[in-house]
Formats: C-alpha cells, structure tokens, sequence
C-alpha cells in the first residue's frame, strides 16, 4: 500500500482493453536493467510506554517525517499534511496506523540495496533518539488491541478501514498491526514474468516460514508463527491468495488484466482527493458507467492506482512484488531481496527452481500456503516429507544464481553472504518466530514487553 499521492499530468484515457495489456508489457527490460526494489515496514513506539504515537501528538508521526528533511527527504502534501517523503533512496510512506516504511530506489546489487537500508535506519534511529521513538522488526503488534492504535491522515485509508468489514474479519488487523518485508523485481518479456511468477507463488510459503516473526497478539502467544500471514486468509477474498489461475496454460498479461478486472475498486483519486469507489466494478469504468464518477473513462493512471489495490502473494504491476514475508531485522531485510534475485534473475537458478516445483498440484500448493502460518518449516510438501526438507535446496539454487551473477562490492565479496541469516535458520531448525517463543516460556518469564529489548532496531 505504497501509492503516494502527487500532482499528475495528463494520463491518456483507456480506450481499450489493449492498453491495459500493454501497461504489463511497458515494464519488460533487457536483463542488464533489472533492478532490485526493496521495501521494508517497521512499528514506531516511545520509548516510555511503547505506545504507537499518533500522527500530530508531540515526537509523533509528523514530527518524525519533520526530521528526516535534513537528511534531503521531501514532504509530500496530501490535504495539507505530509504523509511521505521522497529523496535518493526511494519514498518514506506511512501505513495505516503509522508503520513507517522505506520503498527503496531501483538498484543494481544486493550491495546497494543493503547499504540503502542501513542509511535509512541509520537516519530514523538518529531521528527517533531525538524525538524519544523507537522502532520495532517484526510481522505483527505483539502487545495492541485495534482500539489503541492511531490512524494516518491519509484519504485511501479511511476508504478502506469503511471497507475491511464489509469483507473480511481480519482486514482491519492487515492494515493496522502488521508489517512486511517485500521486494520488486523485473522481467524481460511476458514468458520470463509467467515463470517467475510461478516460481514466486509456488515457493512463497517458503519465504513465509524463513521469515516467520509475528507469534504474538495482546501479549499472548497466538498459536501461529506468522500470525501476519494468517491475517490474509480472511481480509478480502477478492484480491488476495495463491491465484490458482497463473499455473494454466495461456497465463499472461492478458489473463492478469482480467483478474485485476475482476477485482473491486477502492477509489478514484481526483484533484487532490480520494473518491470512495469500495466494491465498484472497474469493468463498469472503462464503460463510463461509475456511479461515483458518471460518463467518465479511467485512465492509466486509474489502472496503475487499481492494480495496487490488489494483494496476492505475489502482485504483477510493470514488475513482480514477492508479498510473503514478515517484518524483521536489518539482515532479514537484506536477505529477502538474496533469496528471490537468486532464484529470479540467473536462468540456471529460475529453471531449477521451477524443476523442484512444477509437478506441485494446486491443490497442494494451497495447503501448504495455509499450514505454512501455524507450522513453519513443518509444514507438510507435495509428495511427502515436510518444507525443511527442501529449504536448504532451495537456498543452494539461490546462491548458485547470486554467484553468476558476479556483482561485488569493494571487499571482492559476492552477494551470496546475504543469504546466511536464511542459512542459519536452516540449520537451526528454528523460525525467528520459534526463537521468540523460546524466550517466552523462558528467560521472559512470559513477559512480552521484552520484544522490545530483543525486536527492535
């Protein structure tokens, strides 16, 4: 949910469906220009109680976007409030309740997007220590209800809080008491981006359970490892889940553009402003025939803001986003772009991906998807034996295709390191999220507060 309001020139109208089709197509690239685009969510709490600070309440949200202007970050202005920040690393966006994200620049190297991530938590630290605000690595609230936390001054968000309800059980938990690691990459044509989408889907589960960091609500354990996965089994039914339909035969651009036709609206952004459009039919706007906006076509700008709008577990706009992982640490921020620019962006390493996958029915893809949140690395694989048995392989392909792909830093070093923080799970044998119960039952003598001390950055 990253969209950022800004001023708009003229977006030429869609005057067919083609458009749409090609709108995919717009964001293929030579393999030479992919990047790497990694986004990251963390909580902000004070230091003296660890509540989530409101957006105007001194050393709030605005105060904290206030500072980070003199590290040449830019405010952008919706109905008179910042509600990001644009500059050289990216954008700075608020979720719904405050989550302070990073959606960082398009990069060549896994070097670089590390060092992009350092140098932003290195500037909202400063700024925190100043303001008295800290910040939280992981997937869910461990400690508060809905009712304590605050809401962003943002139009699009109080569109859909209206709108959760309606539609799910767990939608106003997604937007209010998670946070994610998530990372952009690129294709070069619509069967590189099939594939690569089948391999992302196919394997996300995995990526689930390796970054596995949300074991707790209202201070309690809440019987899964990543309660921030479960959360989207029942937020909105009609724009999330495993999309059994990439695997058929004839997927493509053309088949993706249906599904988002199919999706329902939330808004219609104008002149500065959301106009709530929740369960509309997009079908009905390219028609002209919207109630909130009649005799008036989309346009591509409508489309590129309607796609966002879709979560699946991997989401194709003019890139792929890998949607699968919880929120954590600096080295899990890192290591999330490693494992899928391993598995994507080297041929080798995509065809043997696909090889350990391709013979998975859907049928065994959902239940893995689905055990995956309560179980981990337990949960049980296609054709027996259970994820962990395949973790290791899977992250042997990854490196495998970081290493051909030969980008170094000053050191000499590759971009495989990246991966260890994956690996020593692994060989653990335990989740982020099982560590954290461990300590629980153990030397936290039950006392949740003492995420903080272990959780933050």
């Amino acid at each position: 949910m990253t969209t950022i309001p800004a001023p708009k020139k003229t977006s030429p109208t869609i005057e067919s469906r083609d458009q749409l089709i090609a709108s995919f197509a717009g964001g293929e690239k030579p393999k030479d220009a992919w990047r790497i685009g990694t986004e990251h969510e963390k909580f902000v709490y004070a230091n003296g109680d660890h509540h989530a600070p409101s957006y105007d309440e001194p050393s709030g949200i605005r105060a904290l976007l206030g500072e980070l202007e003199q590290y040449g970050w830019k405010p952008v202005m919706e109905g008179g409030h910042a509600i990001a920040m644009s500059g050289p690393d990216g954008s700075i966006s608020l979720e719904p309740a405050g989550q302070f994200e990073l959606s960082g620049a398009p990069l060549d190297s896994l070097h670089e997007t590390c060092a992009e991530t350092g140098r932003h938590l290195e500037q909202v630290k400063a700024a925190g220590e100043k303001l008295g605000i800290g910040f939280l690595g992981l997937g869910m609230w461990p400690d508060k209800t809905r009712a304590e936390l605050p809401t962003m001054p943002k139009g699009r968000y109080a569109i859909m809080l209206r709108h959760m309800p309606r539609v799910g059980s767990m939608g106003l938990d997604m937007m209010l008491r998670t946070c994610t690691i998530q990372v952009n990459l690129d294709y070069a044509s619509e069967a590189d981006m099939v594939k690569k989408f089948r391999v992302g889907l196919a394997l996300q589960p995995l990526a689930t359970a390796l970054f596995a960091n949300s074991p707790f609500t209202e201070c309690k354990p809440n019987g899964m490892l990543s309660y921030r996965s479960h959360i989207w089994s029942d937020t909105d039914p009609h724009r999330t889940g495993m999309l059994p339909f990439v695997f058929e035969d004839g997927f493509g651009y053309e088949r993706y553009a249906e599904y988002a036709l199919d999706v329902p609206m939330y808004f219609v952004y104008r002149d500065g402003k959301y106009i709530d459009a929740a369960g509309l039919s997009f079908r009905d706007f390219l028609k002209g025939e919207l109630s909130v906006l009649p005799g008036e076509k989309p346009t591509l700008d409508d489309w590129t803001d309607h796609l966002s709008t879709a979560f699946p577990e991997v989401r194709l706009k003019t890139f792929l986003e890998m949607r699968g992982a919880d929120g954590g640490p600096w080295n899990r921020i890192c290591a999330l772009p490693a494992l899928w620019v391993g598995l994507l962006y080297d041929q080798g390493a995509l065809d043997a991906a696909w090889d350990l996958v391709k013979d998975w029915t859907i049928d065994e893809r959902q239940a893995l998807r689905d055990a995956v949140p309560k179980l981990g690395l337990n949960a049980p694989i296609a054709g027996g034996g259970k994820l962990r048995d395949i973790a290791g392989e899977v992250l042997d392909i990854a490196g495998a295709g970081l290493s051909a792909r030969a980008r170094f830093n000053r050191a000499g070093d590759n971009e495989t390191g990246f991966l260890d923080p994956l690996r020593e799970i692994v060989r653990s044998g335990k989740v982020p999220a099982e560590v954290l119960l461990e300590k629980y039952h153990g030397v936290w003598g039950g006392d949740v507060s003492k995420v903080y001390d272990e959780a933050s950055f």
